[in-house]
């Protein structure tokens, strides 16, 4: 089975002026399969962030190869990145940083709906459609960012990132500014949504809380200075961590 994101030797260095070099992510690799969940966990400042600029190549790498449902992505730019980005959508920490606080959610979703050629009836549809689907009502379309909850708003960003029928859905640290109610609708939300996509939509979940990751994802890959430090299957490197990181990573939860 081919991988729907595939990262080889991935590198970013920051130059710093009148101070050493920083090497923000180092060497890393890895693959994502259709209809695979990904988990990518670190505490803060150990290159989570980093890693998905460079993925969604807001951030040129330094050195690597960035594979993307079989396209090599690592230098497009212009019209080409445009196109890479009907197949990778993100999910941001804050909901609101999906939308335009002068437009309604509706208007959001549908932007890259017109942007694909829709009609405004088309369009009004199939906002409505994916609205219901991530476990909103129509009249959502309507209402402004403001006039939401946190979670209302992050359903509506889910909606807006499914709009394109994306291959790869990255979903950056995406429940942890709700509270933790709210946090478990949101990631029962994303199963149901892998479980009806199956191999159509595979998600790369950065998070900080291993127990999260346990509970979502397929395989767990730990970052630690800008390092893959261990990988596997969730329960096994809770169980049996290798490396001294990821044990005080487990020991900080428990």
């Amino acid at each position: 089975m081919e991988p729907v994101l595939q990262v080889d030797n991935l590198t970013k260095v920051f130059k710093r002026k009148g101070q050493p070099d920083f090497t923000a992510v180092d060497h890393i690799g890895f693959a994502l399969y259709p209809g695979e969940c990904l988990g990518l966990i670190g505490e803060s400042g150990s290159g989570k962030t980093t890693v998905v600029n460079l993925i969604t190549r807001l951030l040129d790498p330094t050195e690597g190869r960035i594979v993307l449902d079989g396209e090599d992505i690592t230098h497009l730019s212009g019209k080409a990145l445009r196109k890479a980005y009907r197949e990778m959508q993100m999910v941001f920490q804050t909901p609101t940083d999906s939308f335009d606080p002068r437009c309604t959610l509706g208007d959001g979703i549908g932007e890259s709906l017109r942007n694909l050629g829709l009609s405004r009836a088309e369009t009004r549809r199939e906002v409505a459609r994916l609205l219901t689907e991530c476990g909103l009502t129509p009249d959502f379309a309507g209402r402004y960012p403001h006039q939401v909850s946190g979670g209302e708003c992050q359903r509506a960003a889910i909606a807006r990132a499914l709009a394109v029928k994306p291959r790869l859905l990255i979903c950056d640290e995406a429940t942890s500014s709700l509270d933790v109610t709210i946090q478990q609708e949101i990631i029962a939300l994303l199963n149901e949504l892998r479980s009806r996509r199956g191999s159509e939509l595979s998600l790369l979940f950065i998070c900080h809380d291993i127990a999260l990751v346990q509970q979502f994802c397929n395989r767990v890959l730990v970052l630690y200075k800008g390092q893959i430090v261990e990988q596997g299957i969730p329960d096994e490197v809770i169980r049996h961590p290798q490396d001294a990181y990821t044990r005080r990573l487990i020991d900080s939860i428990l």
